[in-house]
């Protein structure tokens, strides 16, 4: 016989946590070193991402 998993409803503490920073803007920016040159633009560029919510942000320097 197979085993039973419990399902529940996760709640609402679980289902926004760690997001609720990212949500009023305070993302924590990490630098993501696998792009560094933008082909259209023609600059070096900086790419950051959020770990917690993925948003990403380009700086060209």
């Amino acid at each position: 016989m197979a085993e039973v998993i419990p399902f529940h409803k996760p709640s609402l503490k679980e289902k926004h946590k760690g997001n609720t920073l990212c949500r009023r803007g305070h993302h924590k920016w990490q630098v993501d070193k696998a792009k560094k040159f933008d082909v259209k633009l023609g600059k070096l560029v900086t790419v950051y991402h959020c770990p917690r919510c993925g948003k990403i942000k380009v700086q060209a320097h």
